[in-house]
């Protein structure tokens, strides 16, 4: 049975891995603004902007769901996960290219995954939703949620973009 100090140790314990796991979040989070200034703020203004009459006639009800409400695709059920055609990934809100499928790997998450955007491609800023921190990554051009980066990616960033199927277009052809 277990006593009361082996309990308060491991919980003690606990609270010190929480924190050291939320400091390294943070220093990440930190490190991705101060390479990228606009990733302070996501508010506008975006090179594209619509009502959000116009974005629910312009996108799909799951594309809506996600791009401008921030939600989330089921894993595996996006058949961008699994295309590794050679070409490039566009946000399907404006149409911006983000990623090149050079950059995209399995990760075994259910979601398409990049270890780096293209240039000036997305913007990050903080997401506090779900109770925990993490960093959203959203469309530079028009502000769309696209999904969360994370500091267990492959070499040579060590960076998993994990972005939601939905909210990509592809179009295969030179990387």
């Amino acid at each position: 049975m277990p006593s009361r100090r082996r309990f308060l140790l491991s919980a003690a314990a606990g609270v010190a891995a929480v924190t050291a796991a939320r400091r390294r979040v943070l220093s990440l989070a930190a490190a991705a603004t101060a390479a990228n200034p606009a990733a302070a703020s996501k508010g506008p203004p975006y090179a594209v902007t619509h009502t959000d009459a116009e974005w629910r006639r312009l996108l799909t009800p799951e594309q809506y769901a996600v791009l401008r409400q921030a939600a989330t695709e089921r894993p595996y059920s996006s058949p961008l996960d699994e295309d590794y055609r050679a070409g490039l990934f566009a946000c399907a809100g404006c149409g911006q290219h983000l990623f090149s499928s050079r950059t995209k790997f399995d990760s075994h998450t259910g979601w398409p995954s990049f270890w780096a955007p293209l240039p000036d491609a997305v913007a990050t800023g903080p997401d506090w939703s779900l109770a925990m921190f993490r960093t959203e990554v959203h469309c530079r051009r028009c502000g769309g949620h696209l999904g969360h980066v994370f500091d267990d990616g492959p070499p040579p960033t060590g960076l998993r973009y994990c972005i939601n199927g939905v909210a990509l277009t592809f179009a295969p052809g030179p990387a």
